[in-house]
């Protein structure tokens, strides 16, 4: 099984934004260590997760680390110039070659942090995506027809190239990477009753890329929230703060801190219910949550009713030592030449 780590950088209670940007590039180094595939950072803007420059995170990890690919899950397309994005990932394989992956998606931050990304204010920005994606992969493979303008400025130093991902929650993310040839990570944590859909969706879109930005057959990595404890009530009394923060998102609040699971635990007025996967049900939960074992198998179902290629696992909780030891215990998952007695009887 592959597992990599999509990272929020959130603030535990107590603690500064600094601290929860070093905890980041602390558990690039344990991932790396750990035999992870990747370690991704998102974009977000809320007052909780701190990693809202991708990129610099980017950089900072590289230089702590010698193999791990690291990049971004994702930067937010729709609020930039492809050509930056392009140029600041190219730029970023060129110090780091080969290591480096470019997830892109689409997102609003609210309407007054969508407004504050925005340059032009003078009218209402509508973002055309199949427009950004275009050009997107044509500046990464410098290859603009010879009658556009934006063909003239190629970007010269790509030797080689960041890996292009395209991460989303709807119908359109899996229609346009799979119809360009592209890699596609969906992230069911934000749409559980869709995954199946895009996922299908993905596949039957699917044409070879053409050029040197995609690949030739499908490849499908699902992102999933995943807490995994030594017992089932501490995976899920730390699965409070999230539960705590969905609600908030559900609600359109961004600007919130996550509570600690003791206060989390108070404001639900009890430890919340485990929801578990069942197998062919093709709905994942939104926390795939327990000890290892109860996580290992659900995992691995869920690997086998969608035919992923690989997990990339987010982790909201507040408790940074939790945190850690939850990627600790998941990484029993990364070495089939030991794996636990659970495991190996689910694959025999």
């Amino acid at each position: 099984m592959k597992l990599s780590i999509v990272d929020l950088s959130v603030v535990q209670p107590g603690e500064t934004p600094s601290q929860a940007l070093q905890h980041s590039l602390d558990l690039a180094v344990l991932a790396e260590n750990l035999g992870y595939q990747r370690i991704w950072f998102a974009e977000h803007h809320a007052k909780s997760l701190v990693g809202r420059s991708p990129e610099v995170l980017i950089t900072a990890a590289a230089a702590r680390t010698k193999r791990i690919r690291i990049g971004s899950g994702a930067v937010l397309l729709n609020h930039y110039s492809a050509y930056r994005i392009a140029e600041v990932f190219c730029t970023l394989n060129e110090l780091y070659p080969g290591r480096i992956d470019l997830g892109i998606g689409r997102a609003t931050a609210g309407p007054i942090i969508d407004l504050a990304l925005q340059q032009d204010r003078s009218k209402p920005f509508h973002p055309d995506s199949d427009v950004q994606l275009n050009e997107l992969v044509n500046w990464l493979q410098n290859s603009f027809e010879a009658d556009s303008i934006l063909g003239a400025i190629p970007i010269h130093s790509i030797k080689s190239r960041p890996q292009l991902h395209v991460t989303g929650t709807s119908s359109w993310s899996a229609r346009a990477s799979g119809s360009r040839g592209l890699r596609y990570v969906f992230a069911s944590f934000f749409n559980q009753f869709s995954t199946r859909e895009c996922v299908d969706a993905y596949r039957e879109h699917f044409k070879p890329a053409t050029g040197s930005a995609g690949v030739q057959s499908p490849e499908v990595r699902l992102g999933l929230h995943v807490v995994c404890s030594d017992t089932e009530f501490e995976a899920r009394r730390q699965i409070g703060p999230v539960q705590v923060a969905y609600n908030y998102l559900g609600q359109g609040k961004l600007q919130f801190l996550e509570p600690s699971p003791e206060e989390a635990i108070a404001l639900l007025g009890g430890v919340p219910v485990i929801e578990r996967y069942k197998r062919r049900s093709y709905v994942p939960p939104r926390y795939v949550t327990g000890t290892f074992e109860q996580v290992a198998e659900q995992l691995h179902w869920i690997e086998q009713d969608f035919q992923i290629d690989e997990f990339v696992v987010q982790d909201m909780t507040t408790d940074w030592a939790a945190r850690r030891h939850s990627y600790e215990l998941l990484a029993g998952l990364l070495n089939p030449e030991n794996p636990s007695e659970t495991l190996a009887q689910l694959t025999a």
